[in-house]
Formats: C-alpha cells, structure tokens, sequence
C-alpha cells in the first residue's frame, strides 16, 4: 500500500538545515533511518515505493535522497532517472541502498544516478558519514 510521504518533525534544529526523503518499503527499516537521520539532526521526509517517492521530492525538494532499490512499482533506479532529469533536483546527492552486492548492481546504480551505493544490512555509521560527506561536497564543489 503507497502512503503519502510524511514529514517528521524533530523538535530541534536540522544539520545545517538539510532534509532528507528516506525511500524505504520496509516499515521497519524506513522508521531506523527516520529515526537515524533525525538523530544527527537532520529533518526527515518518508516514502514506501518509487512514486511516492517521485512526488515527495518534486514537492519538497529535499536536499539528499536515500532510497531503496526495489521498490513496489516504481522501482528505486528508474525513480532516481525520472528525478535527475529534474533541473530542480541537480546536485541532489542520491544514496542507493540494496540487498544485491553485485558489481552490475553497483554499475546500475550508478548509471541510474545515484552517488553512492550502499549494501544491506545497513552500517548506519557509515551510511550518515557518507551522507554528510555528499551533503558537504554539494555546498563546497572544491571539497570533491
């Protein structure tokens, strides 16, 4: 069942003001990263399938995108090409997270895309220091 995306609110201050559309279809791994991400201070938007996910960030204009791959109907690589076609989404950092550790996968990801790539289980440490990296080299281009 697709949900409308929900916006969570934090109560305190987001890093650096960012906010960030977690894709996510499984409940209990899409509430881990809300729940993550808020706690580094981010505010957090959700969605459960690749059209969600397309209005979400059309609407809200996140300033990253975690999403998952596959994804009920609109899967997580051609949500990702539907939204980089989107001038107002350009220099958006798009994270991709799997089950698949495949190199093609990684290759499709990209291609798709994404701007990192990221295999289940999640190491969320890793995951939020990548986030932030991408988030600090889209404010500082000379940072890359």
């Amino acid at each position: 069942m697709t949900t409308a995306p929900q916006r969570a609110a934090t109560g305190r201050a987001s890093a650096g003001g960012y906010r960030i559309l977690v894709v996510e279809d499984a409940p209990d791994l899409r509430e881990l990263l809300r729940l993550t991400f808020e706690g580094e201070g981010y505010e957090v938007l959700t969605a459960d399938d690749g059209l969600s996910a397309v209005e979400a960030a059309l609407r809200e204009l996140p300033d990253a995108v975690v999403m998952d791959m596959s994804l009920p109907g609109l899967d997580g690589y051609n949500a990702a090409r539907l939204l980089r076609r989107e001038p107002s989404l350009a220099g958006v950092p798009f994270i991709a997270c799997t089950a698949y550790n495949q190199w093609e996968w990684r290759g499709k990801a990209i291609a798709a895309g994404f701007d990192a790539f990221m295999t289940k289980p999640l190491d969320l440490r890793r995951l939020t220091a990548t986030l932030a990296t991408l988030l600090a080299q889209r404010a500082n281009p000379r940072a890359r």
